[in-house]
């Protein structure tokens, strides 16, 4: 329970509160404009509070403070808590880190357009989330059509000249290799970055004018590639629906309640017409008020969006309008208002998008509902073919990933109904075996999961630990060796009771305790696809961990190589770029942002991690 005296003290200021839990977890992070009154309110007798938020803190033990100077500030850091912190009580976008992104790299002397799925404040701009990625792909496909634009690695600098690729021979490149100047190709990236931004008009009346004044200069081959060029672009406009006669810039956002979980509907209105449309599936925090799920998508969707409006259109207003208000105009270096239209056009745009959503949310649900039907029928075919006593509401399969024993890893994934649950997977570091054995590595694997679990469950740690829930069902990847091993270790522990099996990829064969002969099922088993799908993830989530270890080795060993990277530049090198990949692709211009680079060393980093021919 908080203290009282704890209470009593708390600052008339702005800040942010975390609420907590006996285990240090953090439940809820809000912002207020006065900590004293805010955080008090939640622990009066007298208050009314929701349900959801009446069972929050019940579970409260104790909360921590920040102050800020401002309430924009509280803002700002609330936000970023949500994202370290991912809380149960909190608004939160599911999987935000799965969409894609347009980054174009105009930190470079010769930006490119690249297609990725993390946003880094790197000076580069990005386009997007596209929460549908064959718009996304169609859009990317179009501007490589379109426009000239590069798509080598090649860190390319002014002046220097490369042999040239077929790019630039069909006219698909304006060719920086050949030394075409940065300010001409430039010009080529703003019209690109113009197209993303539905600024279409704009775009069409400065292709208009080139194509004009070329034919005029009687470059008749270069007004024909423009006149191509905007024929491109105004089939692209043709498919956007006008929805305002008097142009305008909106994103006009609209939602749909459903059980646990929310759906928003964003519509982008660029110069009048509907360039696009995103939804965003939305953790409700369980059963949050529709101002709140709003109010908690605009700071996540728009904290990484760089073509923010001047005016977004809601459905219902909200409580820090004011604040919001603020905190987008500071992103945009414009003036951005919050409205709740009452009538006309732009309440008729609101009204659409709150019947996308509605429709959107209809889709998702019928969606899941078969899904759970199909994963209950597979469950109780598992069940029956594997004579357990009821289907295996949680399942869990381990596999081993090496290479001649070097960088030996576990993984443990889980499923619980049917479903992948990636909040519950873990990976083990393999220490205590030496050279190839997987027998061995397995034995070292489940041990280490079952004997924490257990030892979880001593100290009465039945939900809150890690470990501490055991499957209904457990699957080795590998045959009759695999599962033998696994089943010594088990009966060490004393926990042979749990049934388990192994499944063998080759043939996909079924090992059991006891029973010589392999289980073999038909391939339109519901059961055998479950336990395919569960093993193959185990698979895939092994072999990532390993690779990132293998990587980080491979990282160190070629960066120590290079004359002028010590120990702290190689380290700053792996903070801000995370692979070797993204360490070979930067260009020289990224190098030197890097803390204590300079000139020599990142030139030196460029030559050294080039591929030799």
């Amino acid at each position: 329970m908080v203290d009282q005296d704890f209470l009593k003290q708390l600052p008339r200021r702005p800040g942010v509160y975390l609420m907590k839990d006996r285990e240090d977890k953090v439940l809820y992070v809000g912002k207020a404009v006065n900590l004293y009154n805010r955080v008090r309110s939640y622990f009066q007798s007298s208050r009314q509070l929701s349900p959801r938020i009446a069972h929050m803190v019940e579970q409260v033990d104790r909360v921590e403070i920040i102050a800020t100077r401002t309430d924009l500030e509280a803002l700002a850091l609330e936000s970023n808590l949500i994202k370290e912190h991912r809380p149960k009580y909190n608004v939160k976008l599911r999987d935000d880190k799965q969409y894609p992104w347009i980054k174009i790299t105009i930190n470079e002397t010769y930006p490119r357009v690249l297609v990725v799925r993390r946003v880094v404040r790197d000076g580069a701009r990005y386009f997007g989330p596209y929460t549908d990625p064959g718009a996304m792909w169609e859009t990317l496909r179009v501007i490589r059509r379109t426009f000239p634009i590069r798509k080598c690695k090649r860190s390319l600098e002014k002046g220097q000249k490369e042999r040239p690729c077929l790019n630039w021979h069909i006219g698909r490149c304006l060719g920086p290799c050949q030394g075409v100047a940065p300010e001409a190709y430039r010009k080529v990236v703003e019209d690109i970055c113009l197209f993303l931004s539905g600024r279409t008009k704009q775009l069409l009346k400065e292709i208009r004018q080139q194509m004009e004044q070329a034919s005029a200069a009687l470059d008749f081959e270069r007004a024909a590639r423009l006149r191509d060029q905007m024929r491109d672009i105004e089939r692209v406009v043709e498919k956007q629906r006008v929805v305002s006669a008097t142009g305008g810039d909106q994103d006009v956002l609209g939602y749909a309640m459903g059980q646990g979980y929310a759906l928003v509907q964003a519509l982008l209105v660029r110069d009048g017409k509907v360039i696009g449309r995103e939804h965003f599936l939305v953790d409700e925090g369980l059963q949050a008020e529709a101002a709140e799920i709003l109010a908690g998508f605009i700071t996540q969707y728009y904290a990484e969006r760089d073509d923010i409006p001047p005016e977004i259109l809601l459905p219902v207003a909200l409580e820090e309008k004011d604040t919001l208000a603020q905190w987008l105009q500071d992103r945009a270096g414009q003036s951005v208002y919050l409205r709740v239209p009452q009538r006309g056009a732009k309440r008729s745009l609101v009204r659409m998008a709150m019947e996308n959503a509605q429709t959107l949310l209809t889709q998702e649900e019928n969606q899941r509902r078969w899904q759970a039907e199909q994963y209950g029928a597979g469950l109780a075919d598992l069940a029956k073919v594997l004579g357990l006593p009821g289907p295996p509401r949680r399942i869990e399969a381990f596999d081993i990933s090496n290479i001649q024993g070097t960088e030996a890893v576990a993984s443990m994934v889980v499923m619980e109904e049917g479903r992948p649950k990636a909040s519950e997977y873990r990976r083990f570091r393999i220490r205590m075996v030496e050279g190839a054995n997987d027998f061995a590595m397995l034995r070292e694997a489940v041990g280490r999961r079952f004997r924490r679990g257990l030892a979880e469950r001593a100290e009465g740690l039945t939900r809150e630990g890690k470990f501490a829930v055991f499957p209904d069902l457990l699957v080795i990847d590998g045959g009759k060796g695999q599962l033998n091993a696994v089943l010594a270790v088990l009966a060490e522990l004393g926990l042979e009771h749990i049934p388990t099996i192994g499944l063998a990829k080759q043939f996909e064969e079924i090992y059991r305790p006891g029973i010589a002969e392999p289980l073999r099922l038909p391939g339109e088993s519901m059961a055998l696809r479950l336990l395919q799908q569960i093993r193959d993830e185990a698979h895939r989530f092994a072999i990532t961990y390993h690779r990132s270890l293998r990587s980080r080795r491979t990282v160190a060993t070629r960066l120590d190589e290079i004359p002028g990277i010590g120990p702290k530049r190689k380290k700053a090198l792996l903070r801000h770029f995370g692979s070797l990949a993204r360490i070979r692709q930067a260009s020289l211009e990224e190098l030197l942002q890097v803390e204590g680079m300079t000139e020599a060393a990142a030139r030196a980093v460029v030559e050294g991690l080039t591929e030799k021919p």
